[in-house]
């Protein structure tokens, strides 16, 4: 089993979560929350001490934004929620921390066993 945390964000829960008009261009909105994601992998967050494995789920206009070093990039075929769900159980029993709003999605994954927290976390 990997000793680090999974942290996985909701791309776009996350980005959704600030009206700074990333509507307007959903890839790049996608493509910043993505680097601003990669110090994280290293020095985690004040909740979870880094390092930790990075997974930025993405789905619709930004499937084909690229993982980088630090912060791989799952593109959901369907689904966010459902490849979100689908990484926790695969993990299991390893530590996850899945950031998102979405209550539906938080009920889905902790009943797995999984941590979440908020947007802010990673904003």
């Amino acid at each position: 089993m990997d000793a680090r945390p999974l942290l996985i964000v909701d791309a776009a829960n996350v980005v959704g979560s600030v009206p700074d008009g990333w509507w307007r261009d959903r890839r790049g909105a996608n493509e910043r929350l993505r680097d601003s994601l990669v110090p994280l992998g290293d020095n985690g967050l004040p909740q979870i001490e880094g390092p930790l494995d990075v997974v930025l789920v993405v789905e619709g206009a930004a499937r084909d934004v690229a993982g980088v070093e630090g912060v791989r990039v799952l593109s959901a075929p369907g689904s966010g929620d459902d490849a979100i769900v689908d990484l926790v159980r695969a993990a299991v029993p390893r530590r996850c921390v899945v950031v998102t709003a979405d209550r539906g999605l938080r009920d889905r994954v902790t009943a797995l066993g999984a941590e979440t927290l908020g947007p802010r976390a990673v904003r």
